[in-house]
């Protein structure tokens, strides 16, 4: 009779969870294509503001104040950057706050799926929505209104990935701070209008005074808004709006990481 045995199978280590998952990323595009309100809001608006500004007849001729450009010429990259903004600043605090407010992440951590895997699904699906409403920006301001492409279109894509990561890092600092979704809607209001006056959706900056054009410079969108421009115009993007980009994405991803709390 044989009495040996088969060695005991060694345990299997546990699976460190992953700080991405598709199915998570899987399920929030389901809640997200069930939110019309966001799909105007990030897709939509930017480009319907580009159409209304685009269909007046002043703003379609070469005006000195803009540079020698036309009005709906200097407009894009503010559209462009406008989709960023909505989805950065207003979205996804709220989505994420409200998870938290409803105790969705603390359930989650219970489980082999991380909160982190739902922020980092969050900040994929937003991102790509930003990014979306900035594409179709530039191809109806093309189709629709004969805007040149940017002539720098590597430079144009850095600095549009860098705004678009500030507004995420923004963002989630935004949900940082806020306990409830009332109160991430109201901090995110304090914070959407200063940033789309930066960003030039009132008045562009090339058309700022110089005092004011300077310090708006030292902010993520008005750093984003000269960075595109010059990109646009064919220009490598000046290395100090780039510089300002990077700090600001460090600094606020240092807060958010500091401050951010899953319950």
């Amino acid at each position: 009779m044989n009495t040996s045995r088969k060695p005991a199978p060694m345990p299997l280590a546990p699976t460190p969870a992953l700080p991405f998952n598709p199915a998570v990323l899987k399920a929030e595009l389901r809640l997200f294509r069930r939110e019309p309100g966001a799909h105007f809001w990030i897709l939509l608006f930017p480009t319907l503001l580009l159409v209304i500004l685009g269909s007046i007849p002043s703003f379609r001729q070469p005006d000195d104040s803009f540079g020698g450009l036309r009005p709906v010429d200097a407009y894009v990259p503010v559209t462009v950057l406008l989709g960023l903004i909505v989805g950065g600043l207003q979205s996804m605090p709220q989505t994420l706050t409200g998870y938290r407010e409803r105790g969705i992440l603390r359930r989650m951590s219970a489980t082999p799926v991380k909160p982190s895997a739902l922020l980092t699904g969050q900040m994929v699906m937003y991102g790509a929505a930003a990014l979306t409403s900035s594409l179709l920006a530039l191809t109806v301001g093309r189709l629709a209104f004969d805007v040149t492409l940017p002539r720098q279109p590597a430079g144009y894509a850095l600095a549009l990935l860098l705004t678009l990561l500030a507004a995420l890092a923004l963002g989630a600092v935004i949900s940082a701070l806020s306990r409830t979704t009332k109160v991430a809607g109201a901090i995110g209001s304090a914070v959407f209008f200063p940033s789309m006056f930066c960003a030039g959706v009132w008045m562009p900056v090339q058309t700022m005074p110089h005092g004011l054009a300077a310090a708006v410079g030292y902010t993520p969108f008005g750093a984003a808004a000269e960075a595109l421009n010059q990109a646009a115009a064919g220009h490598w993007p000046g290395w100090g709006h780039l510089a300002v980009l990077v700090a600001w994405i460090a600094l606020l991803t240092g807060a958010a990481a500091r401050w951010f709390r899953w319950e």
